[in-house]
């Protein structure tokens, strides 16, 4: 199963686009989860949301709907992985509310963090098995074997990420699911995806994890993009024979 949904919800340029203009912001989630099978949320990472937001998440979302939630700046931009401890115990202590909704957690590193194998071990042992966990590094020293070792030791996933069409990232498979990020296309209006671009990681999700569970996001959100592409994706992926989440049908 391909999971395909957006990174968030609340965008007010969205008004009109996806959401209709009567139905009030308080509303959005219930109308996102009607439509999307999970989301990708974003803003724990600029303020990690307490405990209850988390539970009413849970309430306010179906049954089959999945949150993957992005780890707090504190521990990657601020703490820059060191003493990880408390960081991590804070944001489980609160993200687990999800419950079954929880989805993997996002641990996006900053594009200046130079490689430190040993402090993303240590932050990887902090995470119970049952919670996934995808990894996004962003400086090219992380790509070696012994970042590869890691993740795989600890069933963690490598975000594979695409900025204007192209990979941005190795396209390791090191745990039993992907996760992939479309921050920004080349078509028309900007930041669209062309429908190339968007079959041909279709192609590499399916020829790389076959049958395993693969998350998609779309975080190219200037006007909606990312609704339009998040729908393109789903309905490619399943023309080629590959089972996707629910989409908007309009």
């Amino acid at each position: 199963m391909i999971l395909v949904g957006t990174s968030g919800w609340q965008y007010r340029d969205w008004r009109d686009r996806f959401y209709p203009a009567g139905l009030p912001q308080r509303r959005w989630l219930e109308h996102y989860a009607e439509r999307f099978a999970t989301v990708e949320v974003n803003n724990a990472f600029y303020r990690l949301p307490e405990r209850d937001t988390f539970a009413a998440w849970r309430a306010r979302t179906p049954d089959d709907f999945c949150v993957a939630v992005k780890m707090s700046r504190y521990l990657t931009h601020v703490k820059r992985l060191r003493e990880p401890a408390e960081p991590v115990a804070r944001f489980l202590d609160r993200a687990t509310a999800l419950g079954d909704r929880l989805g993997p957690v996002l641990v996006q590193l900053p594009p200046n963090l130079r490689a430190d194998v040993p402090a993303l071990d240590a932050t990887l042992r902090l995470f119970p098995e049952r919670v996934r966990v995808a990894v996004e590094p962003r400086h090219p020293s992380w790509w070696t074997a012994e970042t590869r070792a890691v993740l795989e030791r600890h069933r963690a996933a490598l975000v594979w990420a695409d900025r204007l069409g192209r990979p941005v990232a190795p396209m390791w498979r090191t745990t039993d699911f992907g996760y992939l990020r479309l921050h920004e296309g080349r078509a028309r209006p900007h930041p669209r995806y062309g429908l190339a671009a968007l079959a041909s990681w279709v192609r590499r999700l399916a020829d790389t994890f076959g049958d395993a569970t693969a998350y998609v996001y779309f975080n190219n959100d200037p006007g909606g993009a990312a609704v339009v592409d998040a729908v393109a994706f789903a309905r490619l992926a399943q023309r080629a024979g590959h089972p996707a989440s629910r989409v908007p049908t309009a």
